[in-house]
């Protein structure tokens, strides 16, 4: 009776150290036990469960418009959307960039017993973690769906276009997230720096208010904001608000692909480094 003997080749890294597509393929399985794993505990033992999916982006649409939208007397820059629905849309983009990022880049430290004991291509942690991320934008943007009916807006063909800015808001948000994840693994510290400096780009990123509404001289910086570029687009397609430049257009499709890139090879790069630090 022949046995079949199953060889395993391991090869050196490639000149950029980009992960193997067929190693992330067969420990897929981890990949999804993972994925599995942060949905279950972000809902275990919650009263409320999916309502905190819900609630989070609805309460802070409705500080955001009574601060901006009622306080500073903002305008949306379009008559036909209310304010609420115009922050509602931002937050949805935005919680799905941040989720993304603080998801990867905290998943490392998060899983640093399983990193230590089980040999399985790094990559497929941050990977897994959007999983929750994902779950949780699509139940909001379920919601968001239903507002445009309650409130007669219609979108209109831009909102095909949706599912290419999602994919590459995930890219920014991962890119950026695997770079913080490799250095948060020798240096705690980016968990601390980390979220501060995001919120910091949550009130400097037109989220809560309109571009139109950006004193003309400090329009420039806002310009080459990457959070900038796919609010625009995500508002677009949404809600039918003005399209967005076409260079910003551009560069968003450009950007987002380099940056999850980037964040790859700097991640691979510190891979072999992660059991010892950690």
């Amino acid at each position: 009776m022949e046995h079949t003997v199953q060889r395993t080749v391991i090869a050196p890294p490639g000149r950029l150290n980009l992960p193997s597509l067929r190693e992330l393929w067969g420990a897929r399985e981890v990949a999804v036990r993972l994925a599995q794993r942060d949905i279950i505990v972000r809902y275990r033992q919650t009263i409320f469960g999916v309502t905190w999916v819900i609630a989070q982006p609805l309460v802070s649409a409705g500080v955001f418009t009574v601060v901006f939208g009622q306080i500073a007397d903002l305008s949306t820059g379009d008559d036909r959307i209310p304010y609420f629905l115009f922050t509602l849309a931002g937050m949805l983009a935005w919680n799905l960039f941040n989720g993304s990022l603080g998801k990867a880049s905290g998943s490392m430290v998060g899983n640093q017993s399983l990193v230590q004991k089980v040999f399985f291509p790094r990559l497929l942690v941050p990977i897994s973690s959007l999983a929750s991320v994902v779950v949780d934008f699509l139940v909001a943007l379920v919601l968001a769906i239903v507002l445009l009916f309650v409130y007669g807006i219609n979108p209109g063909w831009p909102v095909l276009l949706l599912p290419v800015w999602i994919v590459l808001v995930l890219m920014i948000g991962t890119g950026i997230g695997l770079a913080a994840a490799a250095y948060m693994v020798k240096y705690r510290d980016v968990g601390y720096v980390l979220p501060w400096l995001v919120q910091i780009l949550l009130y400097a990123s037109p989220v809560a208010y309109a571009l139109s509404e950006v004193p003309a001289n400090l329009r420039w910086l806002f310009d080459i904001n990457p959070i900038t570029w796919f609010l625009e687009c995500f508002r677009w397609s949404l809600l039918g608000t003005e399209a967005p430049v076409a260079w910003q257009v551009v560069a968003l499709v450009v950007a987002a692909p380099l940056i999850l890139l980037v964040g790859t090879l700097v991640f691979q790069k510190n891979e072999r480094e992660f059991a010892d630090f950690i």
